[in-house]
């Protein structure tokens, strides 16, 4: 992980913390969280505040998705082998018929 997996990861975090800081400050019918900043009433942040709320969480989850896309893709190991190779095959070795067992006792 290079300067810009980190740089990406803290980018990361970011934006899933604001993601749940805005998806838990939103109200849904008058119930949730955003009643604690402005005592209950919807102009907390102005009056266009479902508007710009809504704005901020499509904008901080479509980051998110394309942030844990990147990640991904940094982060995985090269692949040098092919799917057939890294199968083991097994060979059954035939020291005779495997019905005709007989213990030497």
């Amino acid at each position: 992980m290079g300067v810009i997996g980190i740089i990406l990861l803290i980018l990361f975090i970011i934006a899933s913390l604001l993601l749940i800081f805005i998806v838990s400050i939103q109200s849904e019918g008058g119930t949730g969280l955003g009643g604690i900043f402005g005592g209950g009433s919807d102009s907390t942040f102005g009056s266009q505040t479902g508007k710009v709320l809504n704005k901020v969480t499509a904008i901080l989850g479509a980051s998110f998705l394309v942030l844990a896309i990147l990640l991904a893709v940094i982060n995985k190991s090269p692949s040098t082998d092919s799917l057939l190779d890294s199968v083991q095959v097994e060979q059954v070795q035939q020291s005779g018929d495997w019905w005709n067992t007989t213990s030497a006792e």
